[in-house]
């Protein structure tokens, strides 16, 4: 069972940890620009494509627990037609998300209070980086898809291209061309319709062989898209409750000051590799989990999910422990700033006592998305943003400042691990 975890789980830390990655390094690259409102720009435009995409991630996460099931009854019909809803739905919403870039701007920085300047330049890095949906949201497809196959190669080789890809992009734009938050935006576009082409690729490389019988009406049968949407509407309004989370941490940040908001903005990439790195075990719990609730096999479910929590959490006490001991000196690879780093290192500890807490969480949103037990996931995150995040933080903003914003990230995340715990016997082990 450990190598089938590993082997699922290795390449998806890989391509995970890439994300960050590029994340981390446009941090850096705007950081060390004379103007400090490019980073608080890149801060809120990247919140407000976090609020779009993560509101889309039901296309990789339904996709996987619904191809992995199917991919555990061999049924090649049903398979395939999961991948073409998937990938219909992604062309519909993204040329919505293009006809309404107006109405999403001005309502986003309506919500956002930020200074002018960077409201300006975040501006004009969402104009540009929203043209990036169609191949974005497709991207999530294929990703999606090709983890419920089992297969964790494609998607590292996805994400690695992609990001490594978007990474020269960004620097090219910024030090060759002259552009700032721009030339980021700029990068990602190109990045992401590089990488669907490659992910095309991919997918006639490997299944095109695959035999079904298929046509136009199929994708669009009643009963199945009901399933479809039932399944990914549950993911959605689960992931809508954590962007919200995030996004107001963000909104919120900019309300303590400009530097707030920058410190914040750098701490969170520590959050970012934390989560795609844990993930790694999610994504493999997602295809296994699946996988053994097509084959109705409660032994192998159980051995791999005890099994993957040694994993996770493993890998959460690695980083926080990384965390204690390099994290000064890993705030400087985000800025060349004392002051900024000084600022962040009052805020440090929260940063470390992550890895403990979450990795418990996020190791059984994977479990619960390869079950896919997406009514349970939803209700637990509504019911930890709602009685634990905005109370906590709106009780102590006044004694505690900024520290009330960690202190209610932190506690909300353990309530998401504690009530998906609780939910567990129901939700996952009575489906099989």
């Amino acid at each position: 069972m450990n190598k089938k975890i590993l082997r699922l789980a290795i390449p998806n830390i890989i391509s995970n940890l890439s994300v960050p990655i590029l994340s981390s390094v446009d941090t850096a690259v705007v950081g060390h620009l004379d103007d400090i409102s490019h980073l608080g720009a890149i801060a809120i435009g990247g919140m407000i494509f976090n609020f779009i995409y993560w509101g889309f991630g039901f296309l990789r996460m339904g996709t996987t627990g619904l191809t992995a099931q199917a991919f555990g009854e061999r049924n090649n019909n049903k398979i395939l037609l999961i991948f073409f809803r998937a990938l219909s739905v992604a062309a519909i919403s993204s040329i919505f998300l293009i006809l309404s870039q107006k109405l999403i701007s001005a309502l986003s920085f309506y919500l956002v209070n930020a200074n002018y300047e960077v409201e300006l330049f975040a501006g004009n890095y969402f104009d540009i980086r929203i043209y990036a949906a169609p191949a974005t949201l497709s991207l999530y497809a294929f990703h999606g898809w090709f983890l419920g196959m089992q297969n964790a190669k494609y998607p590292l080789i996805l994400a690695v291209f992609v990001n490594i890809l978007n990474i020269i992009f960004n620097l090219l734009l910024i030090y060759q061309f002259g552009m700032e938050s721009d030339g980021v935006a700029l990068g990602t576009v190109l990045a992401q319709y590089s990488g669907l082409l490659l992910a095309i690729f991919l997918y006639f490389k490997k299944y095109s062989s695959l035999e079904f019988t298929l046509n136009f009406r199929d994708i669009f049968e009643l009963a199945a898209l009901k399933k479809f949407f039932s399944v990914n509407f549950d993911i959605f309004l689960r992931t809508l409750a954590l962007i919200f989370t995030f996004s107001y941490f963000t909104a919120k940040s900019a309300e303590f000051g400009e530097d707030i908001l920058a410190v914040n903005t750098i701490l969170l990439q520590f959050w970012h590799i934390l989560s795609y790195g844990v993930d790694g075990f999610a994504f493999a719990a997602e295809s296994l989990v699946g996988k053994y609730t097509g084959e109705k096999d409660k032994s192998k479910l159980r051995t791999a999910i005890k099994a993957i929590f040694y994993w996770g959490i493993g890998m959460g006490v690695v980083l926080s422990f990384t965390y204690w001991i390099f994290g000064e000196n890993m705030l400087w690879f985000f800025t060349d700033k004392q002051y900024l780093v000084g600022l962040a290192m009052t805020y440090f500890g929260w940063t470390i006592a992550a890895p403990l807490v979450n990795s418990f969480c996020f190791i059984w949103d994977g479990i619960f998305i390869g079950a896919t037990a997406t009514k349970a996931m939803r209700n637990t995150m509504i019911l930890s943003l709602f009685l634990v995040f905005l109370p906590v933080f709106l009780l102590t903003k006044d004694h505690l400042n900024n520290h009330s914003l960690w202190l209610a990230m932190i506690l909300f995340m353990m309530a998401r691990g504690l009530s998906l715990s609780l939910s567990a016997r129901k939700s996952i082990f009575a489906k099989v």
